[in-house]
């Protein structure tokens, strides 16, 4: 059975000019930036459109918790117009952004219902970043990053289905591959997921199967760096390796990924030697990229992009030859600054406070100049690393830091109340009460990839005789609709249990190509 998408509608005319005369402020973008920078102009004379392609504001940093059921989606994504409800000068819009024209001064969109074009007078981008498989796309099928609530839904859907279905395994060899979970990344999020998946096997689960013991389940964490969140420091460093070594985790460092496929992961060491990791849950946390439209204002503006896609911009966050174009947070490459929050935070502010300054009649402020309020990362119950200014802890005293930092920046009391129960629910004690998945979550994002991948493929012109051998055979289908049903297309069925790893349905399909007659 085929699913027929319907066509985007005719392009929309702009959104309705409320006739204010105001300075219009567009962002890209309902992150970090994005929104710090909307609510520094809540009483700014301007009209402030804000377009996202997610209708949420994603506190990124506890994703992993949403992965590993401590919270739920909502308590780190709450929704964005419920944030902006009281500011009056500012609308959102539902849209991903497609296109960008710096000299006609207008952002294109694209939803559901067709596209939009917004006029802007300032323009602030701040579309984020995401995940970056150096040049080997094809690994995210096995491996998913983790830059989106879909992101964590559908690792928590393989993390969660693993343990369950080593459940039902007798083949020793077999139930190994399901209990065995590699992490590619050794930053501050490989590091805080490969510690909350040891918690699960070995506190949360533990009592809850009959046929595996959890506690021998293996984490893997893997980074072709020498160390550990090398950013925080040698001794940091050191202490959140040892930390995560007593809880179960294996580091493996100096360690380059060159395969991933259903059934493991390739790697080459540090001795130059290959060898596989057989294992059926993956998950990449290593590597980000800019979002595409850094490289659009770049080649528009003649503005240089570094490696990772992120635009080079002037000291006040603008970009070369257009001052009404700011670029911020994960996009910018300026002074070698981290993609952490904190920068696309005060980067939102300051990008406000200069449009600000300029409808003021004022002279444009000093160069933007990052405070650095330190870096965290929690490694397992009771245990982080935290390193501010010259303050470096590790332990408990660390952990009770990244606690209070995490719960202030959380979005609504609601959120961080529920949040706060959760945690203590979690760590004081064993549950975690978002253990809920379905199969939607994990298949959902290899349909939609092929789904597009085929569509591309129809829309594609082709040869006049395979067009004409095509409307033979519709014409031969329609002859016989009259008198037989569409079959059900059982090989995508198979094609998605094989993405959830289900072996069998891997061996069906090769057994149905082996009986296939030859043409």
């Amino acid at each position: 059975m085929t699913v027929e998408t319907p066509a985007p509608s005719p392009a929309s005319p702009a959104p309705v000019d409320r006739g204010s005369g105001k300075h219009r402020v567009v962002i890209i973008g309902s992150g970090f930036g994005g929104l710090w920078s909307t609510e520094a102009l809540a009483k700014a004379p301007v009209d402030v459109t804000m377009i996202s392609g997610t209708s949420h504001h994603l506190f990124q940093p506890l994703l992993y918790q949403v992965a590993t059921g401590v919270l739920s989606e909502g308590e780190v994504a709450p929704a964005t117009r419920e944030i902006l409800k009281n500011q009056k000068n500012a609308t959102v819009l539902l849209g991903r952004v497609t296109d960008i024209d710096i000299n006609a001064k207008t952002v294109t969109s694209v939803s559901p219902l067709g596209t939009t074009v917004t006029p802007y007078d300032s323009l602030i981008v701040a579309a984020g970043a995401g995940q970056s498989y150096f040049g080997n796309d094809q690994f995210s099928e096995w491996a998913p990053g983790m830059k989106s609530i879909d992101d964590a839904l559908e690792l928590r859907g393989r993390i969660f289905g693993s343990f369950e279905l080593a459940e039902l395994c007798d083949d020793p060899a077999e139930r190994e591959e399901w209990l065995t979970f590699v992490v590619v990344g050794a930053g501050p999020t490989g590091v805080e997921m490969a510690g909350q998946i040891s918690e699960l096997a070995h506190r949360t689960l533990r009592r809850d199967f009959r046929r595996i013991d959890t506690t021998k389940a293996k984490i893997i964490l893997l980074d072709a760096a020498p160390a550990v969140l090398g950013n925080f420091g040698d001794k940091l460093s050191n202490a959140a390796r040892k930390q995560l070594e007593s809880i179960g985790v294996d580091v493996v460092l100096n360690a380059k990924v060159v395969g991933v496929d259903n059934f493991g992961v390739d790697i080459i060491d540090a001795e130059g030697n290959e060898r596989r990791i057989p294992s059926r849950c993956k998950v990449w946390a290593a590597g980000v990229s800019a979002s595409p439209l850094g490289k659009q204002l770049a080649e528009q503006s003649g503005a240089e992009i570094d490696r990772a896609g992120r635009v080079k911009v002037n000291d006040d966050l603008t970009l070369p030859g257009h001052p009404e174009v700011f670029v911020i947070g994960d996009m910018m490459n300026l002074n070698n600054l981290p993609g952490v929050a904190q920068v696309a935070m005060q980067g939102g502010k300051y990008a406000a406070r200069q449009i600000v300054r300029r409808l003021n009649g004022e002279p444009p402020g000093e160069p933007f100049k990052y405070f650095d309020k330190g870096s965290m990362a929690t490694i397992s119950r009771f245990h982080a690393v935290a390193s501010v200014g010259k303050i470096h802890l590790a332990g408990f005293f660390a952990w009770l830091m990244w606690l209070g930092v995490h719960v202030m920046y959380l979005i609504g009391f609601k959120n961080r109340l529920t949040t706060v129960l959760h945690w203590a629910v979690s760590f004081i004690f064993r549950g975690r009460s978002q253990r809920t998945t379905t199969r939607q979550q994990i298949v959902a994002r290899t349909l939609m990839a092929r789904l597009e991948a085929e569509q591309a493929q129809k829309q594609a012109p082709r040869p006049e005789g395979a067009a004409a051998e095509a409307s033979t055979t519709a014409a031969s289908s329609a002859g016989d609709a009259n008198s037989r049903s569409e079959p059900v297309a059982t090989d995508s069925v198979d094609e998605l249990s094989a993405a959830y790893g289900d072996k069998g349905a891997e061996d069906r399909k090769a057994a149905s190509l082996k009986q296939a007659p030859e043409s």
